[in-house]
């Protein structure tokens, strides 16, 4: 059973957005190109409309000025034509290409610039009667309909208003010349034409966050729909996989900024690095702070020497340690006594004096049952030590 319009009071997700994006359904406003289209045309027309009309009005004339080659031979004429119709095309050429950026350019502006195949190719649910009833007499309809007729008021209002600031004006027009006249109409015409360019302005104004409001509020969601939607990512291999990936990243950058905290790094001496915090003033055993392999490892020992931390070899205590500890966990019971070796003499180390010399380098054990080889296989054939 379909969620009705009341279910749906959830936000919708950014799949669902994508989703709607790829098949053409993006929040879009036609007042918005519409205004820009006209009032960037009038403006046009405001700058250099003296300058377009003298050249035009010369390429007419020039237009009707035959010789006597073109009488003699009439064939010619279409060609004379053709060519004074090219450069009157030239001339308002600019105007024309204004026009189609700016119908691309604004709009683009409320949805985004996208293509899809999707918007225009033909649906069964477009034939539906109901369907289209229901688009007839929605509150769609409804919307646009009080838009055109916002629009007709307005541009009815902004016409009469501008023919009554203008009314002396016309009066004078009947008593000038034919080029004052002229003149004087077609700077009335882009006066009147300016403010009705600008009423469309405020219909754009009022329509672009209605669509966007009217698009947020179809795209919604029920709860169960979200909830179904969670489930789906979740089941997602390539989502799995990021999420996994985007956890490891945040777990080594916290174990990263540990390091610093470490007392001593034991080393493999290349393949394994293991860092080790320890209180000495506390009851508890040593933590290991970070971990890792190959590169890791590496990037462990860089952070060690930035930080003055001893670096410690011991290759089957630091795979032992690497084994069978987790990050922020204690060590092992088992590795107390060859850890607790290590410390004291990295201990030793910090506290040496020229009358107190450091210990002696110790001969770290690690008992049978905590010998591991390099690919994590339990080996306690013979104890080794380092």
């Amino acid at each position: 059973m379909s969620d009705s319009a009341q279910d749906k009071t959830e936000d919708p997700t950014a799949q669902k957005l994508n989703k709607a994006r790829k098949d053409g359904q993006v929040a879009r406003s036609i007042e918005l190109p519409a205004a820009v289209i006209v009032i960037g045309s009038i403006a046009i027309l405001m700058i250099t409309g003296g300058w377009l009309i003298t050249r035009l009005s010369a390429v007419f004339a020039q237009g009707f000025v035959f010789d006597r080659q073109l009488i003699e031979k009439p064939l010619l004429l279409p060609a004379h034509f053709g060519e004074h119709i090219l450069a009157a095309f030239v001339l308002v050429l600019p105007i024309i290409l204004f026009t189609m950026v700016a119908a691309v350019v604004a709009s683009g502006l409320t949805g985004g610039y996208l293509f899809s195949l999707s918007a225009v190719m033909p649906k069964g649910s477009k034939l539906d009667p109901i369907s289209g009833l229901k688009r007839i007499f929605g509150t769609h309809a409804l919307v646009e309909l009080g838009k055109a007729i916002l629009k007709f008021v307005l541009v009815a209002g902004v016409l009469w208003w501008s023919l009554m600031i203008h009314m002396d004006k016309l009066v004078q027009i009947g008593q000038m010349g034919l080029e004052p006249a002229l003149d004087a109409a077609g700077r009335m015409i882009l006066q009147s034409g300016l403010w009705v360019s600008l009423s469309l302005a405020v219909i754009a104004l009022i329509d672009v966050p209605w669509q966007k409001h009217s698009f947020t509020k179809r795209m919604r969601m029920s709860k169960q729909e979200v909830k179904d939607e969670f489930k789906q990512m979740e089941g997602s291999p390539d989502v799995k996989a990021q999420i996994r990936r985007r956890q490891r990243e945040m777990a080594n950058s916290r174990m990263m900024e540990r390091i610093k905290d470490a007392d001593v790094v034991i080393t493999n001496p290349e393949h394994f690095a293991v860092a080790l915090e320890y209180d000495p003033t506390g009851d508890g055993a040593p933590i290991m702070v970070a971990k890792g392999s190959d590169h890791m490892a590496a990037l462990i020992r860089e952070e060690a020497k930035n930080h003055g931390i001893h670096i410690f070899e011991a290759a089957p205590l630091a795979r032992a340690i690497y084994f069978t500890t987790e990050v922020e966990h204690q060590v092992p019971e088992d590795l107390y006594h060859a850890v607790a070796q290590v410390i004291a003499y990295v201990f030793s180390l910090e506290a040496a004096s020229p009358m107190n010399p450091p210990r002696p380098r110790p001969q770290v054990t690690v008992p049978p049952s905590m010998l591991f080889s390099p690919n994590g296989k339990r080996d306690q054939a013979q104890g080794a030590s380092a």
